[in-house]
């Protein structure tokens, strides 16, 4: 697919190790996005669609008179990504807050603290690895873990920062250890089933350094009697050509 277009940008999905998919839509249209948002950090930003849609969210909840005006940084270990990435980034109307970043997460050094990290990450840690190294790179936890994630975000987050990720549930039990040995804690987790007959298979998950003894606990289901729910129609509906 050579483009891809959504309602408030379009993105060029050519050259890109991770493609447009539904996990990362679901990432963009689900993840707390807040008014005050000012610093963002997207990591492993394929074509930069996560992070475009974090920048419509953003300029549509903030008044037209808002002196601050916010940054999104978008970090890909993959040249032809980051460049890709570059490039729809230029072509959107936040160009000027979007910024694609050619580095490896263990090298990337930011000049100030995120409000918010959000990342499709690969999680394939345990299945048969792509002989093709971009695309395994991309789908696989080669050179990118849970771990190195949530260390750069207990050293990088601002105090009432989050981290989003999009993920399967199988993941949610090591996941939740990991970030917890880095001083975060879960905040919210939204299952997300295909029907309701399926049980949940991808979840949103996001933590923040603050102790939460009642996580807010969601479902959404996508479809029913072969067509999309309202509920999954009302997430998507700001981006999605077809809603």
């Amino acid at each position: 697919m050579g483009e891809f277009r959504f309602k408030r940008f379009t993105v060029k999905n050519e050259r890109s190790a991770m493609k447009v998919n539904t996990d990362g839509v679901l990432l963009g249209a689900a993840m707390t996005v807040l008014p005050t948002d000012s610093r963002l950090l997207d990591i492993g930003t394929g074509t930069g669609t996560i992070a475009l849609m974090a920048a419509q969210r953003l300029s549509d909840m903030r008044p037209c008179d808002t002196p601050e005006p916010f940054f999104i940084d978008a970090i890909d270990i993959d040249e032809p990504s980051a460049t890709e990435a570059g490039e729809n980034f230029a072509a959107s109307p936040w160009a000027s807050s979007l910024r694609s970043v050619l580095c490896d997460l263990k090298d990337y050094r930011s000049d100030g603290k995120y409000d918010l990290i959000f990342s499709n990450p690969p999680y394939f840690d345990d299945s048969l690895v792509n002989p093709f190294a971009r695309e395994s790179s991309a789908r696989h936890t080669l050179t990118l873990s849970y771990r190195e994630i949530f260390l750069f975000a207990s050293e990088n987050l601002s105090p009432e920062g989050r981290v989003a990720l999009v993920l399967p549930t199988d993941c949610f039990a090591r996941l939740c250890r990991e970030a917890r040995s880095r001083g975060l804690f879960l905040q919210r987790v939204l299952r997300i089933r295909t029907t309701a007959k399926k049980q949940p298979l991808r979840m949103v998950v996001e933590f923040s350094r603050s102790r939460n003894e009642s996580p807010v606990e969601e479902l959404l289901t996508m479809q029913e009697n072969g067509r999309y729910t309202d509920e999954y129609t009302g997430l998507v509906k700001f981006f999605y050509m077809f809603c």
